[in-house]
């Protein structure tokens, strides 16, 4: 009598949904009469109200030991079975519920939920084999709807959306898992997974390392681990031979690092940047682009890659892909500094789309304006018309337009004013210069002095000379 007056106080705390109190009641009552299987059932039914699944469990068990023909408990078990994610186990307690009244809806339907539960673990181990992580993530959600407790689903999930890049949600459902069992090693590889993954590799050996020590035996944790410390220790040695002046060293440590781990985009991508970087100081201009490119095309917000591909198609006179990546970078990070090296470039590229004079007259952008002048000396003699008067109308035309450059280049670099105005990319039109009305022979005359004209003779096959009338 005092333990069904426990049971009754206890269905009161339940009907007015106090779980906890419900389940001191229904715990008084099996104290009082330990083998009754209705006070187990009931204080089942209140700890699967609690959440408490596994606690759950060994109560509905209890119950249908003591009375196997207990409906109620063998459900309840079945339930526990199937959040906890056994849904084989499950599969066979609605299976006895059936045997026991084959007419309970509740068993069908919960026999189809296992079912379900049992189709989708499948599609996903596929799946994961597959390296198709998003419809594992798929699968996973569309379980735990059905097995919200089950630890394992939730480390497939996790493990999945950290392989897909989405950290923060990795990290917690990982963190959840964790702060109800601290010692769950599956868990805990996760958490390091992420930290690994966002290059924070010495922080992940540490949890990679704390996983082993609950679970020996976790080859992922194990390979994560060897991983982590190789890359860290090539990255770190990388490093020091580029400090040390030695690029060619440093180049083949990046290399090897970068065939560690595939996965790793975040590390690799730094990795990418900096064997650009070593290929820049060599000179190797195509391979350093190559690297810088490959950086971003694993981490599309990588900075540092983006600057050091620009500045590299600067050096190769590629403006336009150089304006490209400064506009970029100018648009995630608005500093002066940035903005000053998108402006430079735009400078360079519009400067670029205008006749190179210093190309024309064949000297550096440094030259003396002595050696300004015996460039044009050179160059003018070499194209004059005179000279290719003998040739086809296609080569005088050709001469003849080689000629006024080399006049237009002359006019514009022999002049103080007008070769500043020319090297900063400003319009040379704004100076009053139009370059459709100028005449090549008016500087050529002005060049050579004397009053008459001046003319090319034959003094042998292919020989030229000139003289001044």
């Amino acid at each position: 009598r005092e333990a069904e007056s426990f049971k009754e106080q206890g269905n009161a705390y339940y009907a007015k949904k106090d779980y906890n109190e419900a389940y001191n009641y229904y715990t008084k009552a099996i104290d009082t009469c330990p083998n009754n299987a209705s006070y187990y059932g009931n204080r089942a039914a209140t700890l699967m109200m609690l959440g408490r699944f596994r606690e759950a469990l060994g109560d509905a068990q209890q119950s249908v030991r003591l009375d196997d023909s207990f409906v109620r408990g063998h459900l309840r078990e079945g339930k526990c079975h199937l959040s906890l994610g056994n849904a084989m186990a499950a599969s066979r307690c609605f299976q006895r519920v059936l045997e026991l009244d084959h007419k309970n809806t509740q068993a069908q339907q919960e026999l189809k939920n296992a079912s379900t539960v049992l189709e989708y673990e499948k599609i996903a181990e596929v799946d994961f084999e597959k390296r198709d992580f998003r419809k594992v993530v798929f699968c996973m959600d569309r379980a735990l709807e059905f097995a919200p407790a089950c630890h394992r689903f939730k480390i497939l999930k996790a493990e999945c959306l950290a392989l897909l890049g989405r950290y923060p949600e990795a990290q917690s459902v990982a963190s959840d898992i964790l702060r109800m069992d601290s010692t769950n090693a599956d868990a805990l590889y996760v958490r390091g997974l992420c930290l690994y993954y966002e290059d924070c590799i010495e922080k992940a050996v540490q949890f990679f390392v704390q996983a082993l020590r609950m679970a020996p035996d976790h080859e992922k944790a194990c390979l994560a681990c060897r991983n982590a410390k190789a890359l860290k220790a090539k990255k770190e040695d990388g490093n020091k031979a580029f400090k040390e002046g030695n690029y060619k060293l440093a180049y083949e440590l990046y290399t090897e690092a970068l065939g560690i781990d595939p996965n790793n985009i975040k590390t690799n991508a730094k990795l990418y940047c900096n064997r650009g970087t070593v290929n820049s100081k060599l000179r190797k201009l195509e391979e350093a682009i190559d690297d810088c490119t490959n950086a971003v095309k694993l981490d599309d917000t990588y900075i540092k890659a983006y600057l050091r591909r620009a500045q590299c198609y600067m050096d190769t006179e590629q403006y336009e892909d150089a304006v490209r990546d400064y506009e970029k970078v100018y648009q995630t990070e608005k500093t002066k500094e940035h903005k000053q090296l998108l402006k430079n470039a735009q400078m360079e590229l519009k400067k670029s789309k205008r006749k190179d004079y210093y190309k024309i007259l064949g000297v550096d952008k440094n030259a003396s304006e002595d050696e300004i002048k015996k460039a044009y000396r050179k160059r003018a003699l070499m194209h004059h018309p005179d000279r290719h008067s003998g040739a086809s109308a296609e080569v005088q035309k050709e001469e003849e337009k080689k000629f006024k450059e080399v006049g237009e280049a002359f006019t514009i670099l022999s002049d103080p004013k007008k070769k500043a105005r020319y090297d900063s990319g400003q319009d040379l039109e704004e100076d009053g210069l139009n370059m459709g009305d100028f005449d090549a022979n008016n500087i050529f005359k002005a060049f050579f002095g004397g009053p008459g004209g001046f003319s090319f003779e034959a003094s042998g096959p292919g020989n030229f000379f000139f003289q001044f009338g």
